[in-house]
């Protein structure tokens, strides 16, 4: 199960930085890649809005 970046996305870029699989994207809503997600929860973690949870 991947997880999901919401619409609460203000693009920060923290998530990028944390991801160990390179599975995020940048974009005006950034968007991670289900096939790469290893479901580890680092994005989630660090994201300041809480825009990450799991799908």
């Amino acid at each position: 199960m991947a997880y999901i970046i919401t619409e609460d996305c203000t693009a920060c870029g923290t998530c990028i930085d944390e991801c160990p699989v390179e599975a995020i994207s940048e974009g005006d809503i950034y968007k991670i890649d289900p096939d790469l997600c290893t479901d580890c929860g680092s994005c989630a973690d660090v994201c300041p809005v809480d825009a990450i949870e799991p799908e």
